[in-house]
């Protein structure tokens, strides 16, 4: 495996709080040294002046569609989209065909990472069986296969007797509860944020009163049951509130929100551009800056793409009938940068809400820079501007509301293991 040199670039680790400029040694896949001056003598240089050098990107909540829907995306041109946008590790949802709640489809999922894609490829598991909500999964079968978390994500546990039983169920294998909040009786035909801007376009709005209750429902079962749960896709300024009150009085919860719920309002719809259509739907500014300040506060643990290719030909409908769900991988960073450059949280801070919790919260490698880890790195330029085209990216699909938009802010080289998976002038380095 060759020897890298990481030279020259401002270093964040926020296992430690290093934020200093110096290089980072990578010798046989783990990182050998951390520090000014290196010794380069044999190794492949990248340079990294006015950069970052932080720990890739682990997003803990995408969609990669393969088994079964590999049109809109599969496990190869998700992980090269990923590790394009400075994701070196990606948790994929069970909501494929099939569901992945047997151990078999666990397997594949994994069997296809390790082979198809640049990026770590973690498999979530389904926490019922065919996403139902009505009979808890083999969770013990399914964590020995593999499975790093469970969720129905994409769909609502709605049966409270049932969800207290996923949670019970998970504390016997050590599992995490990752729970997509949405209370349907009261989404009903919803299908963007219910409001004035739904009332103008004509369009059946989804209260955020739909996951505030769920929210506050889960957050007393996980007190009640004392299982780990994790609120997936936070979008409303109650529910932020709630978790942070269910966390002041020791509960075992840890929560996630996505760029597009950080930045886009539901004005972003006034056009009827179905790719801003996501679940749960975009929200009010008020809702933005509560969980703007909730990311800052640590109430919202890490930012998660929620990454939901779609085909043009699903996204081309009415906003009533296309699908919900945006791309992610490639235009997270220079998003979510926007806090960075509004003075809002700290370069580092930024970093352990990309890198290190997510790591964190689902107990797997990487996050960290220490030496004898796994080399997952990426290298970042802050102010690098660019167009997104999303033609041009490693998605197989299009659908972001970003498209054509210039964007600050790039990952310029993503590594994987000690190997240089990704560089910004030559593209996706895999067979």
């Amino acid at each position: 495996m060759s020897r890298i040199l990481v030279r020259g670039g401002r270093i964040l680790d926020p296992t430690t709080n290093r934020d200093e400029s110096g290089d980072v040694l990578i010798e046989g896949g783990v990182i050998a040294a951390v520090g000014e001056g290196l010794d380069a003598r044999g190794a492949e240089i990248i340079d990294a002046e006015g950069g970052w050098i932080a720990p890739g990107f682990f997003d803990m909540h995408t969609h990669l569609r393969e088994p079964g829907q590999e049109y809109k995306e599969d496990i190869a041109s998700g992980g090269r989209s990923a590790v394009a946008g400075g994701f070196t590790s990606v948790a994929c949802m069970a909501n494929t065909h099939p569901v992945n709640d047997d151990p078999a489809t666990t397997g594949f999922i994994l069997d296809r990472g390790r082979h198809e894609s640049p990026a770590r490829i973690y498999p979530i598991a389904a926490a019922t069986r065919g996403l139902a909500g009505e009979t808890v999964t083999e969770m013990s079968a399914l964590a020995e296969a593999g499975a790093v978390a469970f969720s129905d994500d994409g769909r609502t546990i709605q049966d409270g007797g049932v969800m207290r039983h996923v949670l019970e169920y998970s504390k016997l294998v050590d599992g995490l509860v990752i729970v997509h909040a949405e209370d349907c009786s009261l989404v009903g035909a919803g299908v963007m944020n219910e409001g004035p801007v739904s009332t103008r376009l004509g369009l059946p709005g989804n209260p955020s009163i739909a996951e505030d209750v769920l929210v506050m429902r889960d957050l007393m079962l996980a007190e009640l049951t004392g299982a780990r749960l994790h609120v997936a896709h936070v979008s409303s300024g109650v529910s932020v509130a709630a978790i942070r009150n269910a966390k002041e009085r020791g509960v075992s919860v840890t929560a996630e929100v996505s760029p597009h719920h950080l930045t886009l309002t539901d004005e972003a719809a006034i056009g009827y551009d179905t790719n801003t259509k996501v679940a749960p739907p975009l929200r009010s500014a008020a809702d933005v800056a509560a969980c703007r300040e909730g990311l800052v506060d640590g109430t919202l643990d890490a930012i998660a793409t929620d990454h939901a290719p779609h085909a043009l030909h699903e996204k081309d409908l009415d906003f009533v009938e296309a699908p919900p769900g945006l791309l992610g991988f490639e235009t997270a960073l220079p998003v979510v940068l926007d806090l960075v450059r509004n003075g809002e949280i700290t370069p580092l801070e930024l970093v352990r809400r990309l890198s290190t919790n997510p790591a964190r919260i689902l107990n797997r490698p990487g996050g960290d820079l220490a030496v004898g880890s796994p080399a997952d790195l990426v290298i970042v330029d802050p102010e690098r501007s660019w167009l997104y085209d999303p033609a041009k990216g490693y998605s197989k699909s299009r659908n972001s509301p970003w498209a054509g938009q210039m964007m600050q802010g790039r990952a310029i080289a993503t590594i994987v293991g000690g190997r240089l998976v990704y560089h910004v002038d030559k593209g996706v380095l895999v067979p």
